[in-house]
């Protein structure tokens, strides 16, 4: 591996965000849509994305302790997110369930109905990763995503907050309801609202409506950068983000053993047959996933385009496309170097993700400050809370 430079960022330069004590939240992957491999770019028949093997996954990583687990959403051979959600709900205690929700596949207020009905059977343990995309076999204007987007937001808000929804809006044009059916068991604002994307649509979304700004892995002069912008962003709206970054992970007990495992995990890779498997996902040709081209094209004849940050992950999957690769005390430094720069939750994976997942909680998660964001930001009461689904009275 090339001996790279700490990056060279100024971390006096100020960033606003939420949660200001130093802590992260630590979450881990589930694979409801495939992809899950012993090695890159081949699809696995033993580790299909089918119901079984998606809740082996999550219920690891609750008894391990991760805090949060992403259950993602694409039109592929999988778990559908709020079918799976809703099933394994009932069998978690601790973990929160970051769903994936893609704006326009559900009209907004039954959303809202959904969402509020799987709050509440989790007893608040509900984060919402919002996704504006295409929807499945459409190829849409994105100025229509966004607006879709942002009045879908409006929306749930409305329903969480207030006791009426009422919406004029371009794609959602007269609604006007009692938002008694759709109210959370969450308080104070209802389920955080973790959002990506760095086109200039998705960054105004998110600094106008949502809690969490989420990143693909970059180099840190890159992301800093990203983070001083959204933070800018969002203070125009009188309103302050956390960061979290969505990132892979390969930790041995030594350096070595981890380049090691990161040559073995793409020992079978085919080119013609990986690009087959990158470009079926719905977010190939995104904004996001050409940077994390980009970034691969920056890297060093091994793949490494700053310490420890490996790119060969985006040469065989779409979406986030590398690792932190090293021994537990490498990776720890990694991230609290990350939090230094102001991130507060980290979005984790690895190839395969149920023995992965193990792994880092082996060696890294028992050392850092991990907590439940939700918690944190006084979302979820102490004492269940007066609903029309709990004890406030029916109308």
């Amino acid at each position: 591996m090339t001996n790279f430079s700490t990056a060279n960022i100024n971390l006096m330069e100020p960033i606003t965000i939420r949660t200001e004590q130093r802590v992260a939240e630590i979450s881990w992957f589930c694979d409801l849509c495939g992809g899950d491999t012993q090695y890159l770019g081949i699809l696995d028949n033993a580790r299909r994305s089918n119901y079984a093997h998606a809740r082996e996954i999550l219920l690891t990583a609750e008894q391990s302790g991760y805090k949060n687990i992403l259950l993602p959403s694409s039109y592929t051979v999988g778990q559908d997110v709020l079918t799976f959600a809703s099933a394994i709900a009932p069998q978690t205690t601790t973990i929160n369930l970051l769903t994936a929700i893609r704006c326009g596949e559900l009209y907004p207020p039954m959303l809202a109905r959904t969402i509020a009905t799987l709050d509440h059977i989790l007893k608040g343990r509900l984060t919402i990763n919002i996704i504006n995309s295409d929807l499945p076999g459409l190829k849409e204007d994105a100025g229509l995503r966004y607006q879709r987007c942002a009045e879908t937001i409006e929306i749930l808000k409305q329903g969480w907050q207030n006791d009426r929804i009422v919406h004029h809006g371009e794609v959602y044009q007269h609604i006007d309801l009692s938002s008694d059916p759709v109210k959370p068991y969450q308080q104070n604002g209802g389920p955080l609202l973790y959002f990506g994307g760095i086109s200039e649509g998705a960054r105004e979304v998110c600094a106008k409506y949502c809690d969490v700004f989420l990143m693909w892995p970059e180099t840190e002069d890159r992301l800093y950068e990203t983070m001083k912008d959204m933070s800018a962003r969002a203070a125009r709206y009188g309103r302050k983000l956390d960061f979290g970054l969505r990132v892979h992970v390969i930790v041995r007990e030594s350096e070595s053993e981890a380049i090691e495992y990161s040559r073995y995990i793409m020992s079978k890779y085919n080119e013609q047959e990986g690009l087959k498997l990158k470009n079926r996902a719905q977010d190939a040709a995104s904004l996001g996933v050409l940077r994390q081209n980009e970034l691969r094209e920056l890297a060093d004849k091994d793949g490494f385009v700053e310490p420890l940050l490996w790119t060969g992950i985006g040469k065989a999957r779409s979406g986030c496309g590398a690792a932190i690769v090293g021994n537990p005390d490498q990776i720890i430094q990694k991230l609290n170097r990350y939090m230094d720069m102001g991130m507060r939750s980290f979005i984790l994976s690895g190839y395969p993700l149920l023995e992965e997942s193990r792994l880092f909680a082996k060696y890294v998660l028992p050392q850092l400050p991990n907590v439940s964001m939700p918690v944190l930001q006084n979302r979820i009461p102490a004492t269940t809370p007066e609903t029309p689904l709990t004890t406030a009275p029916l109308k």
